[in-house]
Formats: structure tokens, C-alpha cells, sequence
């Protein structure tokens, strides 16, 4: 499959963190109850580790207690690819970023209303962006 944004894996691997690397290019999972957005819900936007691309507002985002960030929605249906994952012995929907292509979590169908969607994601795929009035202010 091709994506907008493409890169060698040497270059991915200089670019990203060593956990960045695990979870969005090897499709890993970040232990449950220990990424750093977990239990973080500051006003903003969620972005891709990888390249940046929008995925989710922290108006989605609510504590589901499965351990990992969930979020009842993306912040544009098409920024967001799914897959079905039959790894583990199960049948699961993977998420993707439509963008790059990096893995990001799964999808489950056990979410709050309107959607009924639980957008679960590893800590380790995101990057966000504080609102503060209009202006965006960068955390790292």
C-alpha cells in the first residue's frame, strides 16, 4: 500500500523514539495503565508520532479503563485505516493512520453514545498539541 508519507525503516528508526519505533512500525502494544496520555486530558489535539496528521480531539477522549488512551471518535473519519488483525488468537479491527501507514491501536464496538465506538491507543503513537485561545503550543 502506498501512503503521502513514506520513508526507508533506517530513516523511520532515526526519527522515532525506541517505543515510538515498537508500537508504530512494528505494530507493538505499550504495557496497559502505562503511557503517558493515559490519564492525561488537557484540551487539544491528538496527532500521529509519526507524521503528524490529525487523529483525535481530547473532546473524545474518555477514561474506559482498558489502560490505554480511548477515544469515541477521530477528528476526520478518513484520517484513520482499519484492518482486520487475527493476531493473538483473536479477531480485532486495527487502526492505522491513513497518512504514513503506522500502527496506532484498535478499534472496538463497546464506546459511549453517539458512536458506540472505543478508539483504543497506544500512548506511544501520539504526540499533542495544547489549545491555548487559537494558538497551538507543541508538548514533547
Amino acid at each position: 500500500m502506498s501512503y503521502e508519507v513514506e520513508k526507508s525503516e533506517q530513516q523511520w528508526r532515526e526519527d522515532l523514539t525506541r517505543d515510538q519505533y515498537n508500537v508504530l512500525r512494528e505494530g507493538g502494544t505499550e504495557k496497559p495503565f502505562t503511557g503517558k496520555y493515559y490519564k492525561f486530558f488537557e484540551d487539544g489535539v491528538y496527532k500521529c508520532g509519526a507524521c503528524g496528521e490529525e487523529l483525535f480531539y481530547s473532546k473524545d477522549k474518555f477514561d474506559s479503563g482498558c489502560g490505554w488512551p480511548a477515544f469515541a471518535q477521530p477528528t476526520q473519519r478518513e484520517n484513520i485505516e482499519e484492518r482486520i488483525d487475527k493476531s493473538h488468537g483473536m479477531v480485532r479491527t486495527e487502526i492505522r493512520c491513513a497518512k504514513c501507514g503506522s500502527h496506532l491501536g484498535h478499534v472496538f464496538t463497546d464506546g459511549p453514545a453517539p458512536t458506540g465506538l472505543r478508539y483504543c491507543v497506544n500512548s506511544a503513537a501520539l504526540e499533542f498539541n495544547a489549545m491555548i485561545g487559537t494558538e497551538k503550543k507543541e508538548e514533547k
